[in-house]
């Protein structure tokens, strides 16, 4: 069986390395389809990528300030803060591995009778540190052993005990959900006002047909205008959503590898004799008195 230390290790690098091994991938495609692309679309459509002179300054604030595109920018930012702290709470929670919670000898042998003695180890180890799921998930297995004193009565209690923290994981990203849904929405807000404001043009037949045209030129721009931000918003957010909802469910297995690695498999649910028992007791006992 692997130490403490190795499997601490392996579950940190893991967690940390599943989105970083990605990024070269994405840089792979980009790099593929920019190639490809940019050369045929320069070559059949020449002038594609210039713009000119109609993207000024002035035609730029236009597409990224007005009422709908500062609604977008609030929405973003309030889904940005929450997923920061979210980002926070992972690297938090990541810190319990670090915690000496269980013995570093890996053929200790745990018995139902040193559960308890093991709880209020881990209790005084993450005390002060606020709510941790690591710590919390070693507490409910091993008082389920102490009941039960069976080892496939462990693994349902950290499986039921992990998709509880899931579903709290999710729930708690109701708001976020909510703003990557509404960015799109308050877009197309946008877009009926301009659409809404260019028809209305048709009224007002007594303008020049020069007015007329650049007034409802100026309406579908609003129109487009807003739609494009929201959207282009709306990809950015979700991908932030994805990377620390990602991150969440790796610290959920992560918490769920240790406690089968080393807790699960120290497990000794057959029966002992006092003086077996009596001599883990008094091991324990002697660790716990030793680390306070």
């Amino acid at each position: 069986m692997a130490s403490f230390g190795s499997n601490e290790g392996n579950i940190l690098q893991n967690s940390g390395n599943n989105t970083i091994k990605e990024l070269p991938r994405l840089l792979i495609a980009v790099v593929l389809v920019a190639g490809i692309s940019i050369p045929v679309m320069d070559y059949y459509m020449p002038g594609q990528f210039s713009g000119g002179g109609k993207w000024n300054q002035q035609r730029l604030l236009r597409l990224l300030l007005g009422p709908e595109q500062i609604l977008c920018y609030i929405a973003f930012t309030w889904a940005c803060l929450i997923l920061y702290a979210k980002k926070a709470e992972v690297e938090r929670q990541c810190e319990a591995f670090s915690l000496n919670l269980l013995s570093l000898d890996s053929s200790h042998r745990i018995l139902p009778q040193d559960a308890r003695l093991i709880q209020r180890k881990i209790a005084d180890q993450s005390k002060g540190k606020g709510p941790l799921i690591l710590p919390q998930l070693l507490e409910t297995s091993l008082n389920r052993f102490s009941v039960t004193k069976s080892c496939s009565d462990v693994v349902d209690a950290v499986k039921m005990q992990s998709d509880v923290v899931i579903d709290r994981m999710v729930t708690s990203m109701s708001t976020v959900n909510y703003l990557a849904w509404s960015l799109p929405a308050i877009g197309f807000l946008g877009t009926v006002r301009g659409l809404a404001g260019s028809l209305s043009m048709g009224a007002e037949t007594e303008k020049a047909m020069s007015s007329f045209i650049k007034e409802a030129t100026a309406h579908l721009n609003v129109a487009f205008d807003c739609t494009l931000v929201a959207l282009a918003l709306s990809i950015l957010l979700m991908f932030f959503l994805h990377i620390i909802q990602k991150e969440e469910e790796n610290l959920v297995l992560d918490c769920k590898q240790y406690c089968l690695d080393n807790l699960v498999a120290r497990l000794d649910d057959s029966k002992k004799s006092d003086a077996a028992f009596d001599e883990s007791n008094e091991s324990y006992q002697l660790e716990f008195n030793s680390e306070k």
